[in-house]
């Protein structure tokens, strides 16, 4: 067997000295928290690995790792290394993800800053990228010495020689008038991947929109969007909808839609049918049946003229 092959089997006095592992485990390990024996492993010739159950709150499923090693011929028993191990079922902490990957929308609070990468997809150049600030800063050189002369409580000089506005001529200051002042703006990947977001959650496909009687396009309480996000989505202003003050898709709909509440009109009894041309006539004596007869219609007149 060749000096690099590990033997299967474990050594005989590495693995009788449980003893000496045992103490090494506990001199390592506060006391009390080493447990019973748990094992052993052979690491390679004449170096053997003792397990001990460990006791300390928190590392359930972890154990004690005692390795121990003899030399070649000899008799005598030594400590290599002692370190905790987490066990086939031990309780472990998830695996690290960096900050970029594990941030969840909402995650954001106050005070906490997120820089944006200088290759985000989700945005292109705002301008030609003349006077384009450095890919770390939110804003342009000009601007950033204006908002840092406004921090200085006494400055020198009159306020009417601070610089207020871009240098005249430039395209920093083009765009400030055009409105446009803003290093980086949306790209068309940004674009359709908020569209995607917002159409999720209200969006023609959810539940609310399937069941409501008309769809935000004909609300009167859907506020318009500037931009080309405006073709196809609105905010909602009715505070009683469950999307109030949220991006809605313009098929998006609710029960509280604006032309969808139509009071219901009282009901109207029938009218009163009147038929006058049928006369029912009533006598004016007995029916034969109660034993006299009625007198007919000619005789109650003369009756009536003689009375």
């Amino acid at each position: 067997m060749s000096a690099t092959t590990r033997s299967r089997t474990p050594d005989r006095l590495c693995a009788e000295a449980v003893d000496l592992a045992r103490t090494a485990a506990e001199e390592a390990a506060a006391p009390g928290v080493v447990g019973e024996h748990a094992g052993l492993v052979s690491e390679g010739d004449r170096v053997v690995t003792h397990f001990f159950e460990c006791k300390e709150p928190g590392y359930r499923g972890w154990r004690w790792a005692v390795t121990v090693a003899r030399a070649s011929r000899a008799k005598i028993v030594t400590l290599d290394e002692t370190v905790l191990l987490p066990g086939p079922d031990a309780l472990l902490a998830p695996e690290w993800v960096p900050w970029s990957e594990r941030l969840r929308p909402g995650d954001m609070g106050p005070g906490d800053l997120l820089p944006t990468d200088a290759e985000d997809l989700r945005l292109e150049p705002g301008f030609t990228g003349e006077d384009e600030p450095a890919p770390n800063s939110p804003i342009s050189g000009e601007m950033a010495e204006l908002v840092e002369a406004e921090d200085v409580e006494v400055t020198e000089g009159a306020p009417a020689n601070l610089q207020v506005a871009p240098s005249r001529g430039s395209i920093s200051a083009l765009a400030e008038e055009l409105g446009m002042r803003r290093a980086r703006v949306l790209s068309r990947y940004g674009l359709h991947a908020a569209a995607d977001r917002w159409e999720e959650s209200y969006g023609p496909k959810s539940a609310m929109a399937q069941a409501a009687p008309a769809t935000c396009v004909s609300c009167g309480f859907l506020n318009p969007v500037g931009g080309s996000l405006g073709q196809a989505f609105g905010v909602c202003a009715n505070e009683f909808s469950p999307a109030d003050g949220r991006v809605v898709s313009l098929g998006y709909g609710c029960g509280g839609h604006s032309e969808a509440a139509v009071m219901p009109t009282p009901p109207r009894p029938a009218a009163p049918v009147i038929d006058e041309t049928r006369v029912d006539p009533f006598p004016l004596r007995p029916s034969p049946d109660s034993g006299s007869v009625p007198a007919t219609t000619d005789e109650s007149s003369a009756e009536l003229g003689h009375s």
